[in-house]
């Protein structure tokens, strides 16, 4: 086990997307609070409060009154004021608030389990992570370490005064929207579990019941608001690479999830029906994949193959194929390129559906993205129809260490810019 903090993450963003002015209906406070807060989180500098009311539509005295209540709230602070350049009062700069409250990501990885807290400014105020071999495991043993990292981790904001706004938990499978079952992930060998059913019997975990996602739609959360710039709300495709392959679809800053939650599982797409598929383990595989003739792209691509590929143990940490790609060794060179083919061509068939201009490759795609983006781009340009006329850019990650924690935080903490009035008055949801 161990326990870190890294910078600062992105702010979170409302629950969705609010008016760029004054709402002036029904809840009209409690919307222009949300207005408020959201102004100061998502701006690149520190705003003050004749900032907030030039850009919202305000008037200063209303704008004065809901940050004064946010400030109350221990939501935002106020920073000292810059030295004055000119004659008169200096505007007084506005900041997230530090330590006041938290949003709690876990996720359960094959190979490790995390649980990592974030505040309003995105600074990780405490981490925890665990590794080991969790392919075949059996679901309630696994849920109950998770529930005993994430008490540590409630314990230790607790300590400190921190409320907790709210958990999300990453996982890698299919995941039904918002509260699961997870229906399957193949990696662990887990079928139809009732995760949340599970980590209600735990104390902690009773009073704070994490929304579930895919864990590739949670580091693509973090990753969009890694991009996002004074409101910007970007579009692309991420790739989540580990020993399976996902991928999120993020169209104007938000993640487009699919009728059941279930976008994004381009790792059991068919990339070769043809060749004969490389050996695979036995265990946690679905029966179509068995096929003969098919292969996916998590066949191809996956940390397995790679390091197969490679000649290596799919056992060894990654950090072995890239000493030999960095030594030139051509059967690391060769896995790796081969690799970036597979990926590019079924990227290529995802933005030729979707349409947009930005591909970003994340975990272990990210780790090996020196290695692997010549022959994605290659294939993309190949493939994609209007790549002439609109060339796809391919990005290393800009969301680094465990994504998917970050971003399951992060959707925590929208709940908080959402609807501010109401957690202004509440008690810290869970003591440890």
């Amino acid at each position: 086990m161990h326990v870190h903090s890294t910078g600062p993450a992105r702010r979170p963003r409302p629950e969705a997307p609010t008016p760029d002015r004054a709402a002036r209906q029904a809840g009209v406070r409690g919307q222009n609070l949300s207005l408020a807060l959201r102004h100061v989180l998502e701006s690149e500098r520190p705003q003050s409060r004749a900032d907030i009311a030039t850009a919202t539509g305000l008037s200063r005295a209303t704008v004065s009154g809901l940050v004064d209540e946010l400030i109350a709230a221990d939501l935002l602070v106020e920073l000292e004021p810059p030295a004055a350049v000119r004659a008169g009062r200096p505007a007084v700069p506005l900041a997230a608030a530090r330590g006041t409250v938290a949003g709690i990501g876990m996720e359960i990885n094959v190979d490790y389990l995390g649980v990592r807290a974030l505040d309003l400014g995105g600074r990780v105020l405490t981490e925890r992570v665990e590794l080991g071999d969790f392919r075949d495991s059996d679901p309630v043993a696994v849920l109950d370490r998770l529930a005993g990292i994430a008490g540590r981790v409630v314990a230790h904001l607790s300590a400190d005064g921190i409320r907790v706004a709210g958990t999300a938990l990453a996982l890698p499978g299919l995941v039904d929207r918002i509260t699961g079952p997870l229906r399957v992930a193949p990696n662990l060998g887990w079928r139809d579990v009732d995760v949340i059913g599970i980590l209600a019997a735990h104390p902690v975990l009773a009073g704070l019941l994490p929304r579930l996602a895919n864990e590739a739609k949670l580091a693509a959360r973090a990753e969009a608001d890694a991009r996002g710039h004074d409101g910007e709300r970007p579009s692309f495709v991420y790739i989540s690479g580990e020993v399976g392959i996902g991928a999120a679809i993020v169209l104007d800053g938000e993640i487009f999830p699919g009728r059941h939650g279930w976008s994004g599982e381009i790792g059991h797409t068919v990339v070769d029906a043809f060749a004969s598929p490389p050996s695979r383990p036995a265990g946690g595989r679905a029966v179509w994949r068995q096929r003969e003739g098919i292969s996916t792209l998590e066949d191809l691509a996956g940390q397995d193959a790679l390091m197969r590929g490679a000649g290596l143990d799919p056992t060894e940490p990654l950090e072995s194929l890239l000493r030999a790609a960095r030594a030139g060794e051509a059967e690391a060179l060769g896995s790796l390129r081969r690799a970036g083919a597979a990926l590019g061509v079924a990227v290529a068939n995802v933005v030729s559906v979707v349409d947009v201009g930005l591909v970003v490759l994340g975990g272990t795609f990210g780790q090996v993205f020196p290695y692997v983006r010549e022959a994605v781009e290659q294939q993309l340009e190949r493939c994609v129809i209007f790549a002439p006329w609109s060339p796809i850019e391919v990005s290393e990650a800009r969301a680094r260490e465990y994504p998917a924690m970050t971003g399951g935080a992060l959707v925590a903490l929208r709940t908080v810019v959402a609807d501010p009035a109401t957690w202004a008055g509440a008690a810290p949801v869970a003591q440890a």
